[in-house]
């Protein structure tokens, strides 16, 4: 049969001869670029690498236009090779069979075995890899069902997804390896896939570590709601619950951090670069326990001094000043000490940092004398206690309820909900109503006409009332008697001795009475009237 296609016009039988090695060429790269597609699909699909997405995919079409044109390049060599070969008077067909007959039966009978293995290999890694997606479900399904709880339901289902994505691709990685092996491949090849599967098993072994700490602290989370939530540390745990979030978030980075130090080592060139790891991840933790000092120190200031102490209202609201200032101060020192850590670990000796420091805040000192004289006002008005907080004050036109006062601002919240914020070096003149007790003035006016015996005592039998009735007047009103002429009304002054920072709600509460008294008696309160009188064209005017 060969000796006839070989009998056949040479031309055509080199032509054929070049196009099939053509084909062989275009089918290899084809495959080729087929596995190199599954493959970075596989291992962009795990979650460790799920945020690399898009430069999967320039480097997929960068590895794809790579392969064009090396087979490009290949296919004309090919071409090349053989226009030669045919120049010097060669037969392509029978020089290429020569070739083939040349190799050892032994690499053929080798490759045949190697196709074997792998094709073995391959039926028993999907196999094998079906029934592990299987269990896994399984035991996804039993773990989401424990307690009841479905808060943890979307961790453990990630964990479980994790892990089957996880196993299969590193179980094609290996089978890849293997063949690599198997086939005779240059050793760099199997070098490079077990580099490439090796920082993947150490991602995915720190993304699987931390959805396995997500689900068992979100257990955790929902286990410690279920049963504390009806126990006296319900209110603790509430007021403490952010502490879980934190330590998970440096758990995370924690995790994180070994693993990047990891996949350093794995490679020569940036393997000094590991020593990085531990001095971060001690960073971490000296910055979590910062927080966790902060926040802990914070709870128990507020339970100690106002929560759990039983005090008087006055007594109340000086500790409520106080307390900001307390959690500032030691929120201010944490910080300070866990900074100079920090440096410890980086490797600078603290001492000249902290002195240079001190130059630069003395300099920047001396150019924010405002600040100073900020702070400095603070102090005062913290331990001199001109006011404090819930006190109803008026500083310039803000006047409200203190909300808070720290050792550069003063917050005062006023009727209409708006926030003044003040700084304290700009407090010069302060009217503080929550001071023993404070006055209610109402000033009414009466027509010139009116009884003024009649108008006085209807107001005192008032005033009785609302000191009967309102729980904020402490005295009955005072009619203070005739205050001025005005121009159309006489007006009459009237004081309540009312508790401190009341005196608005009594004086609305007071006018109300007023009012209502004033019509019972007959009492005109004089108004402004508007007369208006229609006239045609040419009619006088009326005198």
């Amino acid at each position: 049969m060969i000796e006839k296609i070989l009998a056949l016009d040479p031309l055509i039988l080199n032509i054929a001869t070049i196009a099939v090695e053509i084909v062989v060429v275009a089918i290899a790269f084809v495959i080729l670029n087929w596995i190199l597609k599954r493959i970075i699909s596989a291992i962009i699909a795990a979650p460790a690498l799920a945020r690399w997405q898009g430069i999967a995919k320039k480097t997929q079409a960068n590895l794809r236009t790579l392969l064009f044109l090396l087979a490009t390049l290949l296919i004309l060599g090919v071409i090349g090779a053989n226009l030669y070969l045919m120049y010097l008077g060669k037969n392509l067909p029978q020089y290429t069979l020569e070739l083939v007959r040349g190799i050892p039966r032994q690499f053929w009978i080798d490759t045949g075995i190697a196709l074997a293995k792998i094709l073995g290999l391959v039926i028993a890694a999907t196999i094998v890899l079906r029934y592990v997606r299987r269990v896994l479900a399984f035991l996804s399904t039993r773990t989401k069902a424990f307690e009841g709880l479905a808060a943890n339901d979307e961790s453990i289902e990630k964990f479980f997804g994790a892990l089957s994505r996880t196993l299969s691709v590193a179980a094609w990685l290996m089978v890849l390896a293997l063949a690599a092996a198997w086939l005779g491949l240059p050793a760099a090849v199997y070098a490079f896939i077990m580099l490439v599967l090796r920082i993947f098993l150490i991602i995915s072994v720190g993304i699987l570590i931390l959805r396995a700490l997500g689900a068992l602290i979100d257990s955790a989370d929902a286990l410690s709601a279920k049963y504390i939530t009806e126990s006296k540390f319900a209110g603790a745990y509430e007021r403490l619950r952010s502490l879980v979030k934190l330590f998970r978030r440096s758990i995370e980075y924690v995790v994180m951090v070994m693993v990047a130090t990891l996949v350093v080592m794995q490679v020569d060139a940036i393997a000094p670069l590991a020593e990085w790891g531990p001095r971060i991840i001690r960073i971490i933790g000296i910055i979590f326990l910062a927080r966790l000092v902060i926040v802990l120190a914070h709870y128990l200031i507020e339970e100690l001094l106002i929560n759990k102490a039983e005090l008087t209202k006055p007594q109340r609201q000086r500790r409520q000043t106080l307390v900001p200032l307390y959690r500032s101060i030691i929120a201010y020192a944490v910080y300070f000490f866990a900074g100079v850590m920090i440096i410890r670990e980086v490797g600078i000796n603290p001492t000249p940092v902290l002195a240079g420091a001190g130059i630069f805040g003395l300099a920047v000192g001396l150019g924010a004398q405002n600040l100073i004289n900020d702070v400095v006002s603070g102090f005062f008005l913290l331990f001199e206690e001109h006011f404090l907080v819930g006190d109803f004050i008026k500083i310039g036109e803000a006047e409200g309820i203190v909300e808070l006062i720290d050792l550069r601002t003063t917050r005062i919240r006023d009727n209409a909900g708006r926030h003044h914020i003040i700084r304290n070096g700009q407090i010069s003149e302060l009217i503080n109503y929550s001071k023993d007790y404070t006055h209610a003035v109402v000033e009414v006016g009466v027509a010139y006409e009116s009884d003024l015996n009649k108008v006085f005592d209807v107001l005192k039998t008032t005033g009785e009332e609302l000191k009967a009735e309102n729980d904020m007047a402490l005295e009955a009103t005072s009619v203070k008697g005739l205050d001025n002429f005005a121009e159309s009304q006489l007006l009459i002054r009237t004081v309540t001795r009312v508790k401190p920072g009341c005196h608005l709600e009594v004086e609305r509460d007071l006018r109300r009475r007023i009012k209502i008294a004033f019509d019972e008696n007959g009492i005109e309160i004089p108004y402004s009237r508007r007369v208006m009188i229609m006239r045609k064209d040419g009619e006088p005017v009326p005198e």
